[in-house]
């Protein structure tokens, strides 16, 4: 039996969005997006509330606690992607992010954080946030992928990924900052880092091609190599959100949570070699990854203490 990881956590946070679409304020650097003219507005909302609500499913079938919150609003189209305003921590801690987009800021709730304050055993909040009135940002997991092993904080430049709040996270949470550009196949910047790696407790999905700096993608490469097993995907791998993927613990071991998208992206080999460690477990949400984010970033991992008897819901 596989021993519990502290990569993989048991629960996550997800957000049902009742009038998602993807969100105009930010098509200009989520070079991810798409559109879909075939379908009116309201049908894409629609269909989006039905794939939040059966990956939610998918996932408490495999052993997995999911509090799932409703946002019946129409002013936060990215919702359904709380991973990049909050993050927890063990040892009880939790951080708030500034977001780069004036429409993200308003996805912050508190009714989240005091559920885990209720359900978890919280010892702290940090709030990053304030830093959005100098113009700073750091937009949570997805700005960053976080080795919870190794504590090392990966992170790709961007406009969503200031140095300066990467360094006063990672001294805060005991992080080691390690920083590098990527761009896609066009020489465009990508605009956060878990679009294109994933790590968990024995292997890492990573867009090597992303990096140019040679040097930089080698020290990278070989340093993920010193314990795990390095799935290296191409552009179109990355396009497809291949990376785009988190580990979590089941009842009955470890899971990849991916779409089913970035799961057909795989070769064989590549999956063969994922099957190794975990459990593929491809969730289908081509509507929500209009939005230029996929299952990873739909998922807030919960990485605390539970107090009682770990029960799903709010």
């Amino acid at each position: 039996m596989q021993k519990l990881s502290v990569q993989a956590p048991r629960s996550v946070v997800m957000i049902r969005p009742h009038h998602f679409s993807p969100n105009p304020a930010t098509a200009a650097d989520n070079l991810f997006q798409g559109t879909d003219a075939a379908r009116s507005a309201a049908a894409i909302a629609a269909e989006a509330h039905r794939e939040v609500t059966r990956a939610a499913a998918r996932l408490e079938e495999a052993g997995i606690a999911v509090h799932l919150f409703e946002d019946e609003g129409n002013a936060t189209p990215d919702s359904v992607f709380p991973n990049n305003w909050f993050s927890t921590h063990s040892g009880g801690h939790v951080a708030l992010y500034p977001m780069f987009s004036p429409s993200r800021r308003k996805e912050r709730r508190h009714d989240v954080i005091e559920m885990l304050k209720h359900r978890y055993r919280v010892q702290d909040v940090i709030d990053y946030s304030g830093l959005e009135q100098d113009g700073v940002y750091l937009e949570g997991t997805g700005a960053m992928v976080l080795d919870h092993i190794e504590r090392v904080a990966y992170a790709a430049r961007s406009n969503r990924t200031n140095e300066v709040a990467l360094e006063r996270f990672c001294t805060h949470f005991n992080f080691e900052p390690v920083v590098f550009d990527a761009v896609d196949a066009a020489g465009r910047a990508i605009y956060h880092t878990n679009v294109l790696m994933c790590v968990g407790t024995d292997f890492c999905l990573i867009g090597l091609a992303t990096i140019r700096d040679a040097a930089r993608r080698n020290e990278i490469a070989e340093r993920l190599a010193q314990g795990r097993i390095v799935i290296d995907l191409d552009h179109g791998q990355v396009n497809a959100f291949a990376g785009n993927a988190i580990e979590l613990q089941g009842s009955n071991g470890r899971v990849v949570a991916l779409s089913s998208r970035a799961l057909q992206a795989l070769r064989p080999e590549q999956r063969a070699t994922l099957e190794g460690f975990a459990t593929l477990l491809p969730l289908d949400v081509p509507t929500i990854e209009l939005a230029g984010g996929s299952v990873r970033c739909m998922l807030a991992g919960i990485h605390l203490a539970a107090r009682g008897a770990l029960q799903p819901g709010p």
